[in-house]
């Protein structure tokens, strides 16, 4: 018996990965975070399956179903929207399957991040203007934030900057990084990334907190900020460089 933990993607059902497919296709158990991932990807799961919505449960009763599976000999196909290896609360159930001795398997997923910037048409490392990419988030009423990791500090890099779970604290994040952007740094918003009902906000940080309140959002959102967005003068990247040298395969 094995736990699979699969990246179910941002939200459109058909960025799932063919192994994450393949892995829900064939586990007679699976629990998913019903409030996130695609309802379409149950179709996927073997006639008779058990389908548990995860979304009102802790950490306990989530520990509790896989445990009963592996009682029970049954594959489990967990579901986590985006990429399972950032803010999905994977690691705190693989330490209790750890403690239990229950195998598990991780499969990737395609990050909301990524489907944003897919949105946005835009590459978030651009030569010469921007190739760091931030991963964060803020604090609020969440898990609080570890030393010398919040907004100011972080900002200081002036590197590229995704938020995840923030955007419902916008006012308070644009005024963490506005002494190290400043108002005109672009910004873009992107809601439900892949989804139909997407929504895709631009400006800078000067206007997108009123942009951000007069659409409405106040979640399942990131935020990006950089001059990656806009950038349209920049060096070409010595990947495709004509004076390259290249390897050449025997």
């Amino acid at each position: 018996m094995t736990v699979h933990f699969i990246g179910a993607g941002p939200g459109a059902a058909d960025l799932i990965t063919v192994r994450g497919q393949q892995l829900i296709a064939s586990s007679p158990v699976c629990l998913y975070a019903g409030a996130l991932v695609p309802v379409e990807l149950l179709e996927h799961c073997p006639p008779g399956a058990r389908l548990v919505d995860t979304a009102n449960l802790d950490l306990d009763q989530i520990t509790t179903e896989l445990q009963d599976a592996h009682t029970n000999g049954l594959d489990v196909a967990r579901l986590h929207s985006g990429d399972p290896s950032i803010y999905s609360a994977m690691a705190e159930q693989m330490r209790r399957l750890d403690a239990a001795g229950i195998l598990y398997t991780v499969t990737p997923g395609v990050p909301a991040f990524a489907a944003a910037a897919a949105s946005l048409r835009r590459e978030l490392t651009v030569p010469g203007v921007g190739q760091t990419v931030i991963l964060t988030r803020t604090s609020a009423r969440a898990t609080p934030m570890p030393p010398g990791e919040d907004l100011a500090t972080l900002g200081g890099s002036r590197a590229t900057m995704v938020l995840h779970l923030a955007v419902q604290r916008i006012d308070a994040v644009v005024a963490d990084l506005l002494p190290n952007y400043g108002p005109d740094c672009p910004v873009a918003v992107v809601a439900y990334a892949s989804r139909a009902d997407e929504v895709i906000l631009r400006g800078t940080l000067a206007d997108i907190p009123a942009k951000v309140h007069d659409a409405g959002i106040k979640r399942t959102a990131v935020i990006i900020v950089g001059q990656s967005l806009t950038a349209t003068e920049f060096v070409d990247s010595h990947l495709y460089a004509v004076g390259r040298v290249r390897e050449t395969t025997p």
